[in-house]
């Protein structure tokens, strides 16, 4: 299952931000080896912003919620860290649909 992953991190006034920066780099690690891994399709970070874009495949919600919770930036600072998640349907899918719709 594909999902669009929208992350908005944020830090608290007592937070360094050296302190962001080394969790991030910890979390930066970790998803560049799930893109290698084939689990993270591609993700971007929005420029000016603390805004992280992923596209994810597995297997199902469940694996994406355990996924999320184990992210080094979410242990370290999950309560400063906004996901918004949309499951994603293939293009291909929609369109093949649509086809046997007008077809019947």
């Amino acid at each position: 299952m594909l999902y669009h992953l929208d992350f908005q991190v944020e830090y608290a006034a007592d937070m360094s931000q050296q302190d962001l920066f080394t969790i991030w780099v910890e979390e930066a690690d970790a998803a560049l080896g799930a893109k290698q891994k084939g689990i993270v399709v591609d993700l971007w970070k929005c420029v000016g912003m603390r805004r992280v874009i992923a596209i994810v495949d597995v297997a199902s919600p469940d694996v994406l919620d355990q996924i999320l919770l184990d992210l080094p930036i979410m242990k370290k600072m999950g309560q400063h860290v906004r996901v918004q998640v949309t499951s994603l349907r293939r293009y291909e899918d929609f369109a093949a649909d649509l086809r046997e719709r007008i077809d019947t």
